[in-house]
């Protein structure tokens, strides 16, 4: 009997190439389940990778179907992109997304990943590697105001890692209420809405009001001295009077972003809204 593939990561792609050789009898069945059982565990084969100040997770394409993505805050640029290295040796077919990385720790990562690079000044992410090429679904993303900007583009740019065609709409907060309504046809079309807004928070619940589309509300720290930060809008959208609104943390664009990609996922890969939206593969 052949021995058992030893595979780098294990991801879904290298899980079916396994299980295929199982069924074609090139691999044992026992030997294929030690080594999936085994690889979340093994620091030698798949499951992390030890780089003495982080223990790199390369199983969680695996359990999650997501994007590998590194928090770039408090590391230093030597740090990501030693940390970008490891998640791209372990899966070169997948995109590494770096979230908070400020514009020294971008031209570190340009420097090192060169033309693999995909970088977004504004919402101070990068992508190391290629994003997918077509669409899982439709995410919208839905800002207030031009100063929720950044939180906004940090959900554009995740969503579209993760795989989503994404429309972003941009100041339509609820003293203009007429701008939002302007655009309730773009919205309906979604599989999913990302939120965002700060000071008083309302946008969420006026958007849940008009369209039944699942919506992740995002608060930000946007706004004069009573709205803490972000507090005042997040017990906003907590307390939203519109049903289905779930919220996420303050200026959390990447969680909402990643969220909403994976309701789109799921939604597309069920078969709905499929043939009405027309998605492209085209963010």
């Amino acid at each position: 009997m052949a021995p058992t593939p030893r595979v780098l990561a294990v991801d879904r792609q290298a899980a079916r190439a396994l299980l295929t050789a199982v069924a074609d009898g090139v691999v044992d069945v026992d030997a294929a389940l030690d080594r999936l059982v085994n690889a979340p565990f093994d620091p030698l084969g798949a499951g992390y990778t030890d780089l003495g100040f982080a223990r790199v997770d390369t199983h969680r394409a695996l359990r999650t179907g997501d994007p590998e993505a590194v928090y770039g805050a408090g590391k230093s640029p030597a740090q990501a992109v030693e940390i970008l290295r490891a998640l791209r040796d372990a899966h070169p077919e997948r995109p590494v997304l770096l979230t908070r990385a400020a514009v020294a720790m971008r031209a570190e990562v340009r420097e090192a990943f060169g033309p693999h690079v995909t970088e977004d000044g504004e919402a101070q992410c990068v992508a190391v590697g290629p994003l997918p090429t077509v669409a899982s679904g439709r995410v919208v993303v839905v800002s207030a105001g031009t100063s929720d900007g950044p939180v906004a583009a940090e959900a554009v740019f995740t969503a579209r890692a993760a795989g989503a065609e994404v429309h972003r709409i941009s100041d339509v907060g609820v003293a203009g209420l007429h701008r939002l309504v302007a655009e309730r046809g773009t919205m309906e079309g979604a599989d999913c809405l990302v939120v965002v807004a700060g000071m008083d928070g309302a946008l969420p619940s006026a958007v849940g009001g008009l369209v039944g589309v699942p919506l992740v509300a995002v608060p930000t720290s946007v706004g004069y001295g009573a709205s803490f930060g972000g507090v005042a809008a997040l017990l906003a959208m907590l307390n939203s009077c519109a049903p289905g609104v779930a919220v996420v943390n303050i200026d959390n664009g990447f969680g909402a972003g990643l969220f909403a990609a994976r309701v789109a996922r799921r939604c597309r890969a069920g078969g709905a809204l499929g043939a009405e939206a027309g998605v492209d593969g085209h963010g």
